[in-house]
């Protein structure tokens, strides 16, 4: 069973001993899922993710009126709950701040900030991905007054367009330097550890990017590439990533002339798409398959001056 469906099942099952506790109005108000940090909130888990806070559980926000009010009451009430349930236990739980009540604010707060939701750009680009992913994954269950999902539908709807082109601008400037051009110096020079972390470097970057042309936010790093197969664009970019894997190995056999042809043509194959795509989608009129050649373009088109005076490299969060 998914961690999701247990979720959603424990809250089924709780929902009239959390809704009675409390004045109609409030649970007018109240919003109840599962979202935030964890595999489950993504519905990556697997067997694997079961030997740590893979328990029945879920969220409950309220407005921050009232939680004053309410939510050591209805805390309380949730912890009530079985502790066994469908076959799994609570003791199982170990990040236990992240299940039961919270304010909305607050909860939002922990992964954005103080600005909820963001509203300059530059609130928008201190950001980390990681954090708009896990503030914008799972499920809610419950949400009747949209208090809680209209800030998520206002991060669902993606990055303005001025940090878009930032960060795209940033990952391009990235694969160039780590890929098409650092990664090949490395091999040529037989420098195992340098051209490993030259490769790890153009792999997050090329990841990055792929979600960003796909309107997505990356995940948390160890999540980053299995999340990316559901993506609809760029796909053949996917299937190439796990071949850099394969450089290491080869240099560190002592074939570094296989080594560093595979890092060419998997690096060149790659950049060449996302050159295409950069294009298709109207950042970059560039037919260079050097990513570094699409930089003025994409930056050209930022309108706020702030972002416009950034190095194009530069990305708070990557």
């Amino acid at each position: 069973m998914k961690g999701l469906e247990l979720s959603r099942h424990y809250f089924e099952y709780g929902r009239d001993l959390i809704m009675n506790a409390v004045p109609g109005e409030v649970a007018e108000r109240m919003a109840a899922g599962l979202v935030g940090e964890g595999s489950q909130c993504f519905g990556f888990d697997d067997e694997i993710s079961q030997d740590h806070d893979f328990a029945p559980g879920f969220c409950i926000w309220l407005t921050e009126d009232d939680y004053l009010k309410y939510g050591n009451v209805l805390q309380k009430v949730y912890d009530t709950l079985p502790a066994q349930f469908m076959g799994y236990s609570r003791n199982n739980i170990t990040a236990r701040d992240r299940l039961g009540v919270f304010p909305i604010k607050s909860f939002y707060e922990k992964f954005l900030g103080p600005s909820v939701p963001p509203e300059s750009n530059m609130d928008w680009l201190l950001v980390s991905e990681a954090n708009l992913a896990a503030c914008t994954n799972g499920e809610v269950f419950y949400d009747p007054s949209g208090c809680f999902s209209e800030i998520r539908l206002h991060l669902l709807n993606f990055y303005p367009e001025d940090v878009l082109r930032k960060k795209i601008a940033a990952r391009a400037a990235v694969m160039s330097q780590s890929g098409q051009y650092n990664l090949l110096r490395t091999i040529r020079r037989h420098d195992i550890v340098a051209s490993g972390l030259a490769a790890a470097r153009f792999t997050d970057a090329a990841l990055s990017m792929l979600y960003l042309l796909n309107r997505r936010y990356m995940p948390f790093y160890k999540w980053a590439y299995h999340g990316s197969k559901s993506l609809q664009k760029l796909q053949n970019c996917l299937a190439l990533l796990p071949a850099l894997s394969d450089i290491t190995v080869l240099a560190a056999s002592g074939d570094w002339n296989s080594a560093y042809n595979a890092a060419f043509n998997t690096t060149e194959m790659i950049c060449s798409d996302v050159a295409r795509e950069l294009k298709m989608q109207g950042f970059s009129s560039s037919e260079s398959t050097f990513l570094q050649d699409h930089l003025p373009d994409i930056m050209s088109g930022i309108r706020d001056p702030q972002i416009a005076s950034m190095h194009p490299m530069m990305d708070f969060n990557f």
